[in-house]
């Protein structure tokens, strides 16, 4: 991941990101208003272009419309901040991170087994592979909420 971490305004962008594959600015604010955060269209801009200097985003120009998307990996990126959230919080003692997630969490069977093949892979020197990720929606739904969009305002 790029060394300039996501704040946590920037990590809920980024995740509607990933999520609808890009979107403009309307698309973010409506997604976050959705989630019960209401952002006005200009914080939403600021934000996205903050972003991009950071180079978590980059964005495409349609006319005046900009189709942001996201630069930096979902999962590389969730493997930095939960590194960095370990050493800065635990430092680095994964025993005590599991021990207290555990105690306020009420895990299914199935992540009970995820967890088990994990421990086991550990115990064999084995690679852990990336955790299940939710399937990204066709990147047809972005082009067609931005394309339901276009007007002569800009959506910079």
């Amino acid at each position: 991941m790029n060394s300039n971490k996501p704040s946590e305004r920037e990590l809920q962008a980024l995740k509607i990101l990933w999520e609808l594959g890009g979107g403009t600015v309307r698309d973010v604010c409506g997604e976050l208003e959705r989630r019960g955060e209401e952002l006005a269209y200009t914080t939403v801009l600021s934000l996205l272009q903050v972003m991009e200097q950071k180079e978590l985003v980059g964005h495409t120009a349609e006319g005046k419309v900009y189709t942001y998307f996201a630069k930096v990996e979902r999962d590389s990126t969730f493997r930095s901040l939960a590194r960095n959230f370990l050493h800065n919080v635990f430092d680095g003692a994964v025993e005590q991170f599991v021990l207290h997630a555990l105690q306020d969490q009420r895990l299914t069977v199935d992540e009970i087994g995820q967890l088990e093949a994990m421990i086991a892979r550990a115990k064999a020197g084995t690679k852990t592979p990336s955790p299940t990720k939710q399937a990204d929606p066709p990147a047809k739904r972005v082009a067609k909420s931005t394309a339901k969009r276009r007007t002569p305002r800009a959506e910079s």
